[in-house]
């Protein structure tokens, strides 16, 4: 025998929030909701209480409402971070996505060249490639002319030349690492917008464990009052037949 009531014979409750009809199934009891989430309805409906139903649709609004608060509790004023990330959960959208390619497309061609520039200047290829020029280039004035090449001892010219190089090369490697430090507050934001998600969720997860384990205990007493009824009518009939 089937234990299944057909689609006609559900229980049907009304929405206390929306005024619509809903499966009992579809809806929440205001004694199964926390009292936070109650009086965040309440400032919609004052006349909610623990005997009135919730679809679990606008329950689910309530608690990302009920977030939203609690956000603005814990930090103060919102930032664009924490509104960004309430916007993704209320769009069900990932945030934990990968965030480099959109740094270094938001990179320009400048930027992109300091950090080549300073990736060459602080490496062992720099190093030697300029070891050897400088070797080469006294080698030639020394050795080849005999001190009567183009930049003789004590080469004034090389000293120029390295003079402006060393001008150059530093406002590079600083405006690399004014770039770094720009991908690194990026990086660490979007750890910090990944880490208010999963705490918010987990919260959220908690809400409704509770709920499931709320429901769980009340089909346990429903069914242990059949059961009792059960063992009560067969009594009777025990005691009828003897």
């Amino acid at each position: 025998m089937s234990l299944h009531k057909p689609d006609s014979e559900k229980k049907k409750a009304i929405c206390h929030v929306t005024g619509t009809e809903h499966d009992l199934d579809d809806l929440i009891m205001g004694d199964d909701v926390r009292e936070s989430v109650i009086e965040e309805i309440r400032k919609d409906h004052p006349d909610f209480d623990e005997n009135s139903h919730i679809s679990t649709r606008e329950l689910f609004r309530y608690r990302q409402r009920q977030m939203e608060n609690l956000v603005k509790k814990e930090v103060g004023a919102m930032t664009e971070l924490e509104t960004q990330v309430l916007e993704k959960l209320k769009a069900n959208k990932f945030i934990s996505d990968n965030v480099e390619p959109d740094i270094e497309n938001e990179s320009t061609f400048g930027e992109k060249l300091s950090d080549k520039i300073a990736e060459f200047g602080g490496s062992w290829k720099f190093i030697i490639f300029f070891l050897s020029f400088m070797g080469f280039w006294m080698a030639v004035n020394v050795v080849v002319y005999h001190e009567n090449g183009y930049d003789p001892y004590p080469f004034i010219l090389l000293n120029l030349v390295l003079s402006c190089l060393a001008a150059l090369q530093a406002p590079i490697i600083m405006m690399s690492q004014n770039r770094q430090n720009d991908k690194d507050r990026q990086r660490s934001e979007h750890d910090y917008q990944v880490n208010l998600a999963a705490e918010l969720q987990i919260r959220l997860l908690h809400d409704k464990i509770d709920h499931m384990m709320l429901n769980q205990h009340k089909q346990i007493v429903e069914i242990q009052e059949i059961q009792i009824e059960l063992m009560q009518e067969m009594e009777e009939k025990i005691d009828k037949l003897n």
